[in-house]
């Protein structure tokens, strides 16, 4: 395994493993059996970076969430686990209400839920600190100072170490680091953002924005991380959820477009050339890229995770770099 740095603050940042592993259905549509074993060998491996929500996954049963959480906490407790894994999690779009979801009922980003989402996840985990804490989604009916000093209190506290964001517009994350940086206090330093080889259309209309998707690593992302290199970026479904090497699983709509088969061609390309799947050689090329990404991918059997694990020792040649990095 390899590892590299996350966060700036000596009492607070972590060395995690360049890839990361996602919980989300862990609990719910993949069996503790199954989740436990795939745990088992991510660690064994030397993984230490786990994801997680505190919502993950109330789409599955119509609930409210937790699953995932509350697995993870048995793992835990049943494997004698210590600060040596480092648990990424999230709060603000766990459904108030079962039935409901993160777009018309979130729980959001004020202090009061804020306290008490970040103590029900510790206690759901087992654990006395979050390692490090996300703002799940945007919260635009409360400003921006209290959900940062909500934030802030809890890393002076001890209870949270290092403060992450996602699915929220640039601007609006710079906003809240400035409002940080002006009071002394922790901003954001982990951004979680969906990101892979193929670009998606970024215009399509997501769920919280009528004028396109918020939830993408698209060029201001990557721009702000260019010009801010204590950041990282963690970035979520990197596979497309198999789209890349299995034929029941087709390209999400919005990757429909003119640019896709050519970057689809050099990914196919290189994958030959190197003996390796497609989504190995994205993973890869993620791991090994200048800017400081971390990939997030789930598993849903030991047989998938060790195929996601190969990607880590796959050197990529400096031609096929930039090949990836060039192709329009």
């Amino acid at each position: 395994m390899k590892y590299r740095t996350i966060g700036t603050d000596p009492a607070h940042r972590r060395e995690v493993s360049v890839l990361a592993l996602g919980a989300m259905l862990f609990g719910s549509l993949t069996d503790e059996k199954t989740s436990f074993a795939v745990l088992d060998r991510y660690v064994e491996a030397g993984g230490n970076f786990i994801d997680t929500s505190d919502n993950y996954a109330f789409w599955t049963d119509g609930g409210q969430g937790g699953q995932s959480e509350e697995l993870l906490g048995r793992w835990r407790r049943s494997r004698g686990v210590g600060d040596e894994i480092v648990i990424a999690t999230k709060l603000g779009a766990r459904p108030l209400a079962p039935g409901t979801s993160y777009t018309d009922n979130p729980e959001g980003l004020s202090a009061k839920v804020i306290r008490e989402a970040a103590d029900r996840s510790r206690d759901r985990l087992g654990v006395d600190k979050l390692d490090l804490l996300y703002a799940h989604i945007d919260d635009h009916t409360v400003p921006q100072r209290e959900t940062v000093e909500a934030f802030g209190e809890l890393v002076a506290e001890g209870t949270v170490g290092l403060l992450g964001v996602s699915n929220q517009a640039m601007w609006r994350v710079e906003r809240a680091r400035a409002l940080a940086a002006a009071a002394a206090l922790p901003g954001y330093e982990v951004l979680q953002y969906q990101h892979s080889h193929l670009r998606p259309r970024f215009d399509v209309p997501g769920d919280f924005s009528p004028d396109g998707s918020l939830g993408h690593a698209g060029p201001e992302l990557l721009g702000y991380l260019r010009a801010e290199p204590a950041l990282t970026l963690v970035a979520y479904s990197p596979l497309l959820a198999g789209a890349y090497d299995r034929d029941d699983k087709p390209l999400p709509p919005d990757y429909d477009h003119p640019g896709t088969p050519a970057r689809l061609a050099v990914l196919r390309d290189i994958a030959r050339e190197t003996g390796a799947t497609v989504g190995q050689v994205v993973l890869a090329w993620q791991i090994g890229a200048e800017l400081p990404i971390v990939p997030l991918a789930g598993a849903s059997s030991v047989a998938q995770l060790a195929e996601n694990l190969a990607a880590v020792d796959l050197d990529l040649t400096p031609d096929q770099r930039t090949r990836l990095d060039t192709v329009h």
